[in-house]
């Protein structure tokens, strides 16, 4: 087994009859779901797209991002996912840093209007060769004069595709993230390290294809965390996947309620917005709680109340873990059916290996027993490396291991427990927010002479942008124009929410922004 799309290829074979998608009153069972991906894989085959090229998708948790996420997969091409609130600027960076050939973008619709947004700003052949849009409505043209629509792109596909050979080092995914260049870098990860890391999910979460598990799935797949602990875990172990395009916390209950959902995965926010709903949503907590099996948080550090009061109502320990997108991306994890302990990230994950080393750039040694030091991690779930960027690689790996960026202690026992971030990383309802990449974006600005962005608490969100911004010479820009300018260039979860106007910045003797002090 080489090829990440041999999870699906796999568990139809064995049980094609099983329901392996459910969106509202839509179900597609293992045989379908295979069968279409194949059709996908066979369009892209037709278009020339094989081994070594790239392939973007931005679509919300919907059949088709999983249609096409295993049919690039089996055209021997490489997955970039991509967030659905980029913007149009944002979007074309990474068509052309991917240097994908082709790119699936769903159209938008009222409640999910990310598609409009997401392919203004640039054409078909600026961007790539081949553009398919992913129409709402099946059968509906495409909205893009000149462009074919995924779905009829794929009826004139030939059903009989032999996908191509591949090893177990060809790339499968690259996701995007970014670090202290400012510009999103592309983490290129093997069908070795995306196998790795869904195949343990039944030593993590006791997961069994005789007894195969029903999947919430509201974190977006496009991120990490939902491709691998729900969308490839699932189809690895023949469960089935209850989509839910927009997390909304009462029609989430309703859902787990209607659907016998099994295990649950989600941000903190969202365990939080569940327990604010649960007694007005008219649900059976009871039952809930009988059905549910597993639970786990990850994407921030999960509050200690929102952890005690989840247990006391479903009498389940939420299993909380680390991983970053660089490690496919669980790192570390709670053990399954031990006592929690709260503020820690777990042990290493089988098969991966976890150290604490010296914080300070370019320095490998570990730390003495006992000191706090940067996590470093090894094993088969650690990326190639950042696409096309062999000194940013150089960087973070040496030897194998990779460093995290994140600081941390260990107990007696192995367990983690994440202390503080070398970098200066946001986390605004489990969506990693990059302050250099606002701030250039800021720095556009005719009005703005120089800006930091932090993060400040927030009650819901955990932690919320703020931009402390000083502003031109005479300039008269206003917090509220800075605002609305801002969410115009940067996706949703991206631009300021606050902006503080000063006169100076605190700095270091070498002109370096102080933004421990802000």
């Amino acid at each position: 087994m080489t090829n990440l799309a041999s999870l699906l290829s796999d568990t139809a074979a064995r049980y094609g009859d099983r329901t392996a998608i459910v969106i509202g009153d839509m179900r597609l069972s293992y045989a379908q779901l295979d069968q279409y991906s194949t059709l996908c894989a066979s369009l892209l085959a037709a278009r020339g797209i094989g081994p070594g090229d790239k392939v973007a998708l931005t679509c919300p948790n919907l059949p088709y991002f999983t249609i096409a996420y295993y049919g690039i997969l089996k055209a021997g091409a490489t997955v970039v996912p991509l967030n659905v609130l980029l913007k149009g600027r944002e979007v074309a960076y990474h068509l052309a840093d991917s240097e994908a050939k082709a790119y699936f973008c769903f159209e938008g619709t009222p409640e999910l209007p990310m598609g409009q947004e997401g392919y203004a700003g640039f054409t078909a052949t600026d961007s790539c060769e081949h553009f398919f849009v992913i129409t709402a409505q099946m059968g509906a043209p495409s909205p893009i004069p000149g462009t074919d629509t995924m779905v009829g792109a794929m009826g004139g596909a030939a059903a009989d595709f032999t996908g191509p050979e591949l090893s177990g080092d060809d790339g499968a995914v690259i996701l995007y993230t970014s670090g202290t260049t400012g510009q999103p870098k592309g983490a290129e990860l093997t069908h070795t390290n995306m196998l790795s890391n869904a195949l343990a999910s039944d030593r993590l979460f006791g997961a069994d294809a005789e007894h195969p598990d029903t999947y919430l799935c509201v974190l977006p797949l496009f991120h990490s965390f939902g491709q691998t602990v729900i969308q490839n875990s699932a189809i690895a172990f023949g469960g089935t996947i209850v989509m839910l395009p927009r997390f909304e916390a009462e029609a989430a209950l309703q859902l787990m309620a209607a659907e016998k959902i099994t295990f649950f995965a989600g941000v903190p926010t969202m365990y939080w917005g569940l327990l604010g709903v649960l007694d007005d949503s008219g649900v059976d907590v009871k039952a809930l709680a009988e059905q549910l099996r597993v639970a786990v948080s990850g994407g921030a550090a999960l509050p200690v109340e929102v952890h005690r009061e989840f247990e006391r109502r479903f009498g389940i320990t939420i299993m909380e873990g680390y991983g970053l997108s660089e490690t496919s991306p669980v790192a570390s994890f709670s053990k399954f059916g031990e006592p929690v302990r709260v503020g820690s990230i777990g042990p290493a994950i089988p098969d991966v290996e976890m150290k604490l080393i010296n914080p300070e750039p370019g320095q490998w040694d570990e730390v003495p027993e006992g000191e706090v030091g940067e996590i470093a991690i090894k094993g088969p779930n650690v990326m190639k490396g950042y696409y096309n960027r062999p000194e940013a690689t150089a960087e973070v790996i040496r030897d194998g291991w990779f460093r995290s960026g994140d600081l941390a202690r260990v107990d007696e026992d192995g367990w983690y427990y994440i202390v503080d971030r070398t970098k200066d990383l946001i986390i605004r309802g489990g969506y990693n927010v990059y302050p250099r990449e606002i701030e250039e974006v800021l720095l556009t600005h005719p009005d703005v002479s120089l800006a930091a962005v932090i993060g400040v608490p927030h009650d819901s969100h955990g932690e919320e942008i703020k931009a402390v911004v000083i502003r031109k010479p005479g300039a008269t820009v206003t917090e509220d124009e800075l605002l609305a300018w801002g969410k115009e260039q940067m996706a949703t979860y991206k631009y300021p929410r606050i902006v503080e106007f000063r006169e100076s910045l605190p700095m270091t003797a070498t002109g370096k922004i102080l933004k421990r002090e802000l």
